[in-house]
């Protein structure tokens, strides 16, 4: 038997979120914008179609079998009454569903009376399940151009296994709320932390990666986490807007650490984490010229300087030694208590060994 499209919500979505009349309220006006926008065959495919995750025009465009033109006018028809977000990732541009507020709510609400068995949309969600498979082979073939390269680094510091199943130690027991990976690559943090938020968003400069990751979150089925393309020194995103936030191995690429970190902290909620982890001081300067490396990893007293720069509060620290190198673990808040209750150097926070 078919699902019907709240058992899929219910399912990807921040459950926070009722779906149907029990939810917010919208004004009169929003809600007949809304209708508008969603009475249409076309709109309503749409829709439906992005239950799933984020897709671009020009896959909307082969899905649907019309033109650009008018396949962009439906898309600025749902954007404009908010029943679609739009973000563009270079030259391309995604569209997806919204997450939270009154308008998800009534998308959802929408989309549950429809079955997915329905004939259109049967032979719609077969288009998108095609364009999943293709980028997964376009995700194995970077993969095979470039695992040579990841396995090189692998093999210097302590399993991968490990260094996750610390991270998870780490970071409140229990559920995380809203997830922000910054230079997300293949999307694994997502991956491994996807259990335990109620959305997870990934970002990353690199569109080869991007495109790894939106097939691994694809072939996972995460569809309450997606990927963009964001610069970490400029979050596309408003203040307070994570629960959590992780930076993993990602700030020894980093021009400016410091900055990156504050504007992590900008997006963080009070009483928000924000876990980082990379390497701890080392000397092997073949990694600047073979992985692009810009810092030889950071020591904690760095670290913790930079938390308290960004008014974050350090809670804790853990070294992992590896075969050559040592991998970092350092765990932040976002204070929502007296500051005073809390500490602020890597002596106070205690280091694992």
């Amino acid at each position: 038997m078919a699902k019907t499209y709240k058992e899929i919500f219910m399912s990807r979505t921040d459950h926070r979120v009722d779906i149907g009349c029990s939810g917010p309220e919208l004004a009169s006006r929003d809600l007949l914008t809304m209708l508008r926008a969603a009475a249409e065959p076309t709109r309503l495919r749409i829709l439906a179609l992005c239950v799933k995750g984020e897709l671009t025009v020009s896959e909307l465009v082969r899905i649907l079998g019309q033109s650009q033109p008018r396949v962009s006018r439906h898309l600025r028809l749902l954007v404009d009454a908010g029943l679609l977000e739009r973000f563009p990732d270079g030259s391309w541009v995604f569209y997806r569903l919204p997450y939270n507020g009154p308008k998800a709510a009534f998308v959802r609400g929408l989309l549950d009376g429809l079955r997915t068995d329905d004939p259109m949309l049967s032979r719609d969600f077969e288009q998108r399940s095609a364009i999943e498979r293709e980028r997964a082979a376009a995700a194995n073939r970077y993969f095979q151009r470039n695992a040579g390269r990841w396995g090189q680094l692998r093999s210097l510091h302590i399993d991968e296994r490990e260094v996750e199943r610390r991270m998870g130690d780490m970071l409140p027991a229990g559920q995380l709320g809203e997830l922000l990976d910054i230079g997300t690559g293949t999307a694994r943090i997502l991956e491994i932390l996807a259990p335990r938020v109620t959305r997870g968003e990934g970002i990353d400069i690199s569109r080869e990666m991007l495109a790894v990751a939106r097939a691994n979150l694809d072939r996972a089925g995460l569809d309450h986490c997606g990927v963009r393309h964001a610069d970490m020194y400029d979050l596309p995103f408003l203040n307070a807007s994570f629960d959590t936030v992780t930076i993993h191995q990602v700030l020894h690429f980093a021009e400016e650490p410091a900055r990156a970190l504050a504007e992590s902290a900008r997006v963080l909620r009070p009483g928000g984490r924000v876990l980082v982890v990379d390497f701890a001081p080392h000397v092997l300067e073949d990694l600047r010229r073979e992985h692009a490396h810009r810092r030889l990893g950071f020591s904690d007293d760095e670290v913790a300087a930079w938390f308290k720069s960004a008014d974050l509060a350090l809670l804790e620290i853990d070294h992992l030694p590896g075969k050559r190198l040592t991998v970092a673990i350092w765990c932040a808040t976002k204070p929502s208590v007296e500051r005073a209750a809390l500490p602020t150097s890597p002596e106070a926070a205690g280091m694992s060994q």
